[in-house]
């Protein structure tokens, strides 16, 4: 049994919070250089190349690459050999995101209630998701999520007779709904099967996967690159203003369900993707 004390999570949230928020992931940073390469429109390559440079300025200088600093979500993988002792792990997590929102002067973007809406003023409390897995080692995964794409997700429940072509309408049906709003291009998550709730897991779990990567079900892979062409043929294009590259990739994730249903959610990420991970 190996023991980690919890004080070990809270530096290492903090220093994925704030790498997260200010140095764009390797495989997005490629998807965009190969975009700028690709967009057919002037207007949407110049505006590309402007997001490779507010990439490039923020790593340089250690500033957040989007104002919206998000709500943190975690994933956290807990192997059954490790034995965590200190304080709970929840506030340990939460301890981290309080003090890199403090330390990387990041904006505090989240309300105590959804109704009365006041500021916790510290960006507390993250989104916090367990599982137990294998192994003695913890495996934290920090997506700060903005709210310009987390509002143009969806979710529906379509009915098994729908099939593949009613995931494909559903989905482009959403993105083109989105337009702007989301600030293109976009990384498309996307949760096919389960419930209602593990379809949105699954959803938001698929922006973390490398975006130069394929599922490894053929069907699903090919899926993928259906709507990708789909989605970048809605000429939406870089911030809404046009061009081909609406989305730099589609991710799916799958699970088994039920006879009677066909759960599907999409979750959409912005341009920057944000998300830092590291195994301890």
């Amino acid at each position: 049994m190996r023991e980690i004390n919890t004080s070990e999570i809270i530096q290492v949230v903090k220093e994925l919070c704030i790498s997260a928020n200010c140095k764009l992931p390797y495989d997005v940073k490629k998807a965009l250089d190969l975009a700028s390469k690709n967009e057919e429109s002037e207007i949407g390559k110049d505006i590309i190349n402007t997001i490779i440079k507010n990439y490039e300025i923020g790593e340089k200088e250690s500033l957040a690459i989007c104002q919206d600093t998000g709500l943190v979500v975690v994933f956290c993988e807990i192997g059954q050999d490790v034995h965590l002792f200190g304080e709970s792990i929840e506030k340990s997590i939460n301890d981290g995101v309080r003090q890199a929102y403090k330390e990387g002067y990041f904006r505090n973007s989240i309300v105590g209630d959804p109704l009365i809406r006041n500021n916790t003023g510290d960006n507390t409390p993250a989104i916090i998701y367990y599982e137990i897995v294998s192994g003695d080692k913890v495996k934290i995964t920090v997506a700060p999520k903005g709210f310009g794409s987390e509002n143009m997700s969806a979710l529906k429940m379509l009915k098994p007779a729908d099939g593949i072509e009613g995931v494909i309408g559903f989905v482009v049906e959403t993105i083109e709904n989105a337009g702007a709003n989301p600030c293109p291009p976009i990384v498309v998550g996307i949760g096919i099967g389960g419930t209602m709730d593990k379809a949105a897991l699954i959803a938001k779990k698929a922006l973390m996967r490398p975006v130069d990567s394929m599922n490894e079900q053929e069907h699903i892979a090919k899926l993928e690159k259906t709507l990708l062409d789909l989605i970048n043929d809605l000429g939406i294009g870089p911030q809404g203003l046009g061009g081909r590259i609406t989305a730099l990739k589609v991710n799916i994730e799958t699970y088994p369900t039920h006879i009677a249903g066909l759960p599907v959610a999409v979750n959409i990420g912005c341009h920057v993707n944000r998300h830092a991970e590291r195994v301890f």
